[in-house]
Formats: C-alpha cells, sequence, structure tokens
C-alpha cells in the first residue's frame, strides 16, 4: 500500500509533518493493505494562518484492487486529529463497501 500526500500552501514542513503521519495511516488500515493499493491524503488548512475552529482538513482516498476510490473527509481542530477522524470514517467506509461485496 502506498501513501501519497498532498498538502496546500498553508502546510509548512511538508516532511516533517507526513512521516509521523504515514505510520498512523499505515497502522489504522493495515487490515485491508492487502485490497489497498494508494492511499492520497490531502491536507489543508481552510483559514490559512488565522487560528479557527475545525479549520484543518484531511481527505484520504483508497484507491482499491478493481474498484473505484473511495473518499472520505474529516475537520478538527489540529492536523493529527484531522487524519484520526479520518481514519476512523474510511475504516467504517471499507467495512461497508467490503462487507456487501462479501455478502454477494
Amino acid at each position: 500500500m502506498t501513501i501519497q500526500f498532498n498538502t496546500d500552501r498553508n502546510v509548512a514542513g511538508k516532511e516533517v509533518v507526513t512521516a509521523p503521519l504515514t505510520d498512523l495511516i499505515a497502522d489504522g488500515l493495515s487490515r485491508f493493505s492487502h485490497q489497498i493499493s494508494r492511499v492520497e491524503v490531502h491536507l489543508s488548512d481552510e483559514n490559512s494562518h488565522k487560528d479557527g475552529q475545525n479549520d484543518k482538513r484531511c481527505m484520504l482516498e483508497a484507491r482499491l484492487e478493481g474498484m473505484g476510490p473511495i473518499a472520505v473527509t474529516n475537520f478538527a481542530n489540529t492536523r493529527d486529529q484531522a487524519v484520526e477522524g479520518a481514519i476512523v470514517k474510511l475504516i467504517s467506509t471499507l467495512e461497508k463497501t467490503l462487507g456487501r461485496l462479501a455478502n454477494h
């Protein structure tokens, strides 16, 4: 499973930011790793340099073998919280999607 990061210009220090998040995403999605070929992570700060509530956005897009991509978005106060919330949403969506396929 390849994890690819995309950040907007308001996310400084891309390499410093992405290293721990890569591990967090890989661990969170590990049970689906044989079905996911790539995860695209889109991080942004919606309010730029201003402080604000729930202004950090993380969109995760999972590319599944033989299926279309599945995407979820989460907003939070910090980048880490945004990513953690997006992982929870993506796991739930993957469980539902792959569960339906298994039942057919």
